[in-house]
């Protein structure tokens, strides 16, 4: 049997919360349509570079995103040492190049469990926490949510265009 991407988690929640349940809700939003972008596609129609010569693909942003996650809700802010999935030293788009649609299904469940160990990691968190990024400074937990909402904004307009190439679906 084929593997198809199935709908997206469920997601929502007050427009009119605190600060916090707002910044969680529009990240929780963004991570839902990158996941509506990949629902009923194949780990083959996923894999599939349709814009060349770009090698941007539906499952390499699903591949890059769970790093970024990583990166900046364990790495960077907790100052964790990670093990990353697809971002390695040698070769600087590993995530997009190195697809495999056999292994669309493991990669796109290890971007889901990304997402709950990504709340799950700062869940105790103060949004005025901070930490020191190595390139920007003094940083603190509301803005690494604005900057993952900002991520997933510019790579689900990616997103839009892929799936708009890989089937004809917009919206």
């Amino acid at each position: 049997m084929t593997w198809v991407a199935p709908p997206p988690p469920p997601f929502g929640g007050s427009l009119v919360a605190g600060e916090r349940t707002l910044l969680e809700g529009f990240l929780d939003w963004q991570r839902a349509v990158l996941a509506a972008k990949c629902t009923g596609l194949t780990g083959a129609e996923l894999a599939e570079v349709v814009a060349p010569p770009s090698t941007l693909s539906l499952l390499g942003l699903v591949r890059h995103l769970t790093d970024v996650e990583l990166e900046w809700f364990h790495a960077r802010f907790h100052g964790r040492e990670v093990s990353y999935f697809y971002k390695r030293p040698d070769a600087r788009d590993a995530a997009f190049d190195e697809v495999d649609p056999e292994q669309a299904e493991r990669d796109y469940e290890r971007l889901l469990a990304q997402w709950r160990s990504s709340r799950e990691a700062v869940a105790g968190n103060a949004l005025d926490d901070a930490f020191i990024d190595t390139q920007r400074g003094p940083m603190s937990l509301r803005a690494v949510y604005l900057h993952l909402i900002q991520e997933y904004a510019r790579h689900n307009g990616h997103a839009d265009v892929l799936r708009e190439r890989i089937d004809g679906e917009t919206g």
